[in-house]
């Protein structure tokens, strides 16, 4: 019963205010031309770390392109001219599949009693 309530409220297709939230990140990703997977951080989870360094070089020298120019669009105070925002895919994804295959890997060696690929450690 929960489950299915969160998965309606979460679900834009069906919930007019997710509808909503997803349009405003979207215009706001545009505003800056990155994508929402640009937005996760590879020093906050390790798996995201290691998912990045399975993608191709050329997709994640793109991803770098993108946080710079959103870093120094921030910096200037500026957005994007509205021609570049308009050919903007916020939500095209290209880092989801390889961070699903990351994580049932270390669930399957974790699930197995293997030692872990990688693990924090403090410098």
């Amino acid at each position: 019963m929960a489950s299915s309530l969160m998965r309606w409220m979460l679900n834009p297709n069906k919930n007019w205010l997710a509808a909503q939230h997803k349009k405003a990140l979207s215009a706001r990703l545009r505003k800056y031309g990155l994508r929402y997977d640009d937005l996760y951080d590879p020093m906050y989870d390790l798996d995201i770390n290691e998912a990045l360094n399975r993608l191709p070089r050329e997709i994640v020298d793109a991803r770098n392109q993108r946080l710079k120019r959103a870093m120094d669009l921030s910096l200037k105070h500026t957005y994007l001219p509205e021609d570049l925002q308009a050919k903007q895919t916020p939500f095209r994804s290209y880092l989801q599949e390889m961070l699903a295959l990351v994580k049932r890997e270390r669930a399957e060696r974790e699930a197995l009693g293997a030692l872990p690929l990688y693990q924090r450690t403090i410098p």
